[in-house]
Formats: C-alpha cells, sequence, structure tokens
C-alpha cells in the first residue's frame, strides 16, 4: 500500500505549484523523457500514440476538404530564407544553422526549417504556370526546429512535431475562405476530439505571423487561468508571391499572382489536454483521443478463471470497437488502479470472482470516479454510453471553467485588478493602436489573445487611452 500511495503522490498538487504539477504528469504518465540534446525531448509511447491519434483525426478532417500531403526538405538555403524581409526577420533569433556537409564547409549556411514557407515558395515558384494549376491545398507532416531559450515538454520545445498546411489560390477571396476553413476544422477538432473548448478570432498585427496579411488564431484557457495558441491559420495574400515570383496565367492570358495560405497545429495540444483536463492523479484523457478507451483489470487474478474471462471481455470490447486492454501484471490491483489513473485512461473496469459470479463487471469513469455496475451482456454497449457521456461532460467542465474565469474590464483600474488577481481571459476595448496593447503588457503584464469573431460593445472607448474603441479583444497572460 505505501509503494501504491506513493505512485499518486509522487505528482506535487497543481494548487501547490502549477509548474511542478505539468511535469510530473509528463514524466510520471511516461508521455517523455529528457535527452542529451538540451531543449529537445524524446516522446516516448503514451505520449507518441496520443499524437498518433490527432494525426489520424486532423489528416482525415484535412482530406475532407481537399487537402494533399506533400513532404519538403528539412533544410532552407539561407538565400532563400532571405528573400521575404519580414518573415527573416520573425525567424532569425531562433533559426538553427548547418555550416558543414560532412568535413567540408558548405559554399552557403542552410538553415533547419522553422517553418517552411520559403521551400513551398520556391516550389510553386517552379509548379504553377496556369490558372488550371490552382489551386495547390497541400499539408505535410513534419518536424521543425526553433531555438527556443526555456523549453518546456510539448509546450515549447527545440524541436517539435507538427503539420503545416500551405496553399495557393488564383484569388484573394478564395485565400480567405480557406484561411478561416481550416481555423474551423482546427476548432471543430479542438471541440469534438480534445474536449477543449476555444475562442476564434484574429490576431492583432503585433502579433500575426511575420509576412502574414492576417493571421486567425484558436485560444483556449488552461487550468491555471493561462491562454494558449491552439492553433493558427495565416492569409499571405500576394506577398510572399511577389517576394519568390510565383505568377500564374489566367484565362484573360495576363499574368497575375497567386495567393496564399498557411496553417499548422503542433504537439503542443498533448500539453493543452493536460493542462485543461488533468487532476492531483495524473492525466484525464478524453475518450475520442485516448490511445487506451478502456483498461480491464483482472481482480484475484491467480484465481481459477479469472484471467480467461478478463481476457473474453476484453476481446469483446475490441471486437465492439472499443480501443481496450487488459492489464494481467503482476503488481497489486490497487497499483494498477493508481496507474490507470495516472494514464488517463478514461475508463477501467474491473472483474474478480464475485463479478464473475454475479455476471457482472465494475466500470470506474477516471473523470469523477464514479462505479457502475454492469451486467457482462451489456458492458460492451455501457463502455461505450459512459465514453460518450464522458467526452460531453469534460467538454462542458471546461466550457465552465473558461466561463467562469472570463472577465470584463470597463476601466483601466478594473483591468489591472483582474490581470493582477484573477488569472483567466479579460475582455476590454481597444481602439487599435499598438501603443495601448504594449503600454497594456508592461503595465499589467498581458497580451492580446485575439480580435473575436463575436464582437461586443463593453463601452465605447479603449481600455488604456480613452479615444473611440474599434474592437473589443480577449486579453490574458499565456504560454
Amino acid at each position: 500500500m505505501a509503494k501504491e500511495k506513493k505512485l499518486v503522490e509522487s505528482i506535487t498538487s497543481m494548487e501547490e505549484d502549477f509548474a511542478q504539477w505539468y511535469t510530473d504528469v509528463v514524466k510520471k504518465a511516461e508521455l517523455t523523457d529528457y535527452t542529451s540534446v538540451k531543449g529537445c525531448m524524446v516522446i516516448k509511447p503514451a505520449g507518441y500514440a496520443i499524437w498518433e491519434n490527432i494525426q489520424h483525426e486532423l489528416d482525415r478532417r484535412f482530406k475532407e476538404t481537399g487537402v494533399e500531403n506533400v513532404y519538403l526538405p528539412m533544410l532552407i538555403p539561407e538565400s532563400l530564407l532571405q528573400k521575404e524581409k519580414d518573415h527573416v526577420e520573425g525567424f532569425a533569433p531562433e533559426v538553427a544553422w548547418v555550416t558543414h556537409g560532412g568535413l567540408e564547409p558548405l559554399q552557403e549556411r542552410m538553415c533547419v526549417r522553422p517553418t517552411s514557407e520559403t521551400l513551398f515558395c520556391d516550389f510553386y515558384a517552379n509548379d504553377i504556370h496556369s490558372y488550371r494549376d490552382l489551386p495547390k491545398v497541400y499539408n505535410q507532416w513534419c518536424s521543425v526546429m526553433r531555438w527556443e531559450k526555456t523549453t518546456r515538454p510539448f509546450l515549447r520545445s527545440r524541436e517539435f512535431l507538427w503539420q503545416e498546411g500551405h496553399t495557393a489560390h488564383a484569388t484573394a477571396e478564395e485565400a480567405e475562405a480557406r484561411t478561416i476553413q481550416m481555423l474551423n476544422v482546427y476548432a471543430d477538432f479542438c471541440e469534438e476530439v480534445l474536449a477543449i473548448p476555444v475562442i476564434k478570432g484574429r490576431k492583432t498585427d503585433k502579433e500575426k505571423f511575420a509576412g502574414a496579411e492576417a493571421t486567425y488564431t484558436i485560444e483556449s484557457l488552461m487550468h491555471d487561468g493561462k491562454a494558449l495558441q491552439s492553433g493558427t491559420s495565416h492569409n499571405f495574400g500576394d506577398g510572399f508571391a511577389k517576394a519568390f515570383d510565383i505568377q500564374y496565367t489566367d484565362k484573360d492570358n495576363t499574368l497575375k499572382y497567386v495567393h496564399q495560405t498557411s496553417w499548422g497545429m503542433t504537439t503542443r495540444m498533448i500539453g493543452a489536454i493536460i493542462m485543461v483536463h488533468g487532476d492531483n492523479s495524473g492525466l484525464v484523457l478524453p475518450p475520442h483521443i485516448a490511445p487506451v478507451q478502456a483498461m480491464v483489470i483482472p481482480i484475484q487474478q491467480k484465481k481459477e478463471g479469472v484471467l480467461d474471462k478478463a481476457a473474453e471481455v476484453k476481446e469483446a470490447l475490441v471486437k465492439s470497437g472499443i480501443r481496450a486492454r487488459m492489464d494481467d501484471s503482476d503488481k497489486s490491483p490497487g497499483w494498477k488502479f493508481s496507474e490507470s489513473e495516472m494514464r488517463g485512461i478514461p475508463v477501467r473496469i474491473e472483474l474478480g470472482p464475485k463479478d464473475i459470479e454475479a455476471g457482472q463487471a465494475v466500470i470506474v469513469r477516471r473523470d469523477t470516479r464514479e462505479k457502475i455496475a454492469v451486467s457482462l451482456e451489456e458492458l460492451n454497449s455501457k463502455v461505450a454510453e459512459v465514453l460518450e457521456t464522458m467526452q460531453k461532460d469534460m467538454l462542458e467542465r471546461a466550457r465552465a471553467h473558461r466561463e467562469s474565469h472570463t472577465y470584463t474590464a470597463k476601466t483601466l483600474e478594473e483591468f489591472k485588478d483582474i490581470a493582477e488577481n484573477k488569472p483567466g481571459f479579460i475582455k476590454a476595448m481597444w481602439c487599435g493602436d499598438q501603443a495601448c496593447e504594449d503600454a497594456l503588457k508592461e503595465e499589467a503584464g498581458v497580451t492580446s489573445r485575439c480580435i473575436p469573431f463575436k464582437q461586443e460593445e463593453i463601452t465605447c472607448e479603449c481600455i488604456y487611452c480613452k479615444k473611440p474603441a474599434k474592437a473589443m479583444v480577449y486579453w490574458g497572460k499565456a504560454y
């Protein structure tokens, strides 16, 4: 028992130290491990399985909108990176450079891709000639490298996995429509699969992607009241096309520049799942994304027939479409319960000699720890029902948390007081001037998260300078 107690106690309470709690969960749930490369992580099987499910779900949704997958090189020649001024300036501090090939110095430095806009532009300049070649709606699954100073597993690492979509269109209207379409794909995915509610909106010019005409974002709120940018979609207009000379011959036989978009989501979403749903016993995985949805735990498994029945139950669950496993290790049932909780498995199914005799099993929900005794005949359908109920409940709980931690400020004093004492989103009016945005960051320690599509008029004046307001903005402290 002492051993089992220690397994759960080894997680720092989130109320005591949220950052340490997060690190403990990542480590104890065996999602990642440290490496000899500072700032880079090993994603272990339990963590990678979550990413595979994210990939599978997103990829399916992308393809339903006409997206095709490609793969481009990981190295970018320096001259190519220099072509778009704003873009290179935005990424310069984070670039890692390759200077030698074997023992020979390279004639030109190559950067390890921090993102692939320039590579796609170079490719499109050679691949697009006519209006018949458009649109190009491509995506690649890959890793990128950004030399971050401070790192944390999943949330900010020097190398991370992601997808990056890069599209080219004949008109500005088509590019804008694709930009918004992909943002909506991300928002639906977060809510339906990850049970994470999001705010959809546009980034301010200060916060937009380097080289973009407009950046749209989905913002989610973590358990500690900090915001997390959870997916972005950028409209590049024809800026990159002009820098890279990507032109096509239109139907009227004139040369025109293409309009481009880019959109991405990363392994950071695993960090979001942890920080939105986790508790002091560890990970809590939404059933739709959980690699293992149900863990069958035999009780007194050395007694005759127990293991055989547990295996039969597990197989029946798998055949009914549930991702189920059985823990037949020689650890005690209490240890297995703690381990199942730590790893965030949505339901565990307890089955012992008395249960078998009564023709039942006990389902235990990970999120509420509710226990439900169910007949073995009804077990498959009941587990499926519990998983769906749990998925909906987790989204509603996360939404209720966000709503109770979203505040409205009408005066600067009120704004500063909320920023200092009430972690969460702050809704306040803004004049559109970057000087006010900078001042709020300086004086209240918050950044603009997004200008939401759903606008409200809280007052008619800017929270900072009192000039006429142009938009209501979500503000907050962020990861």
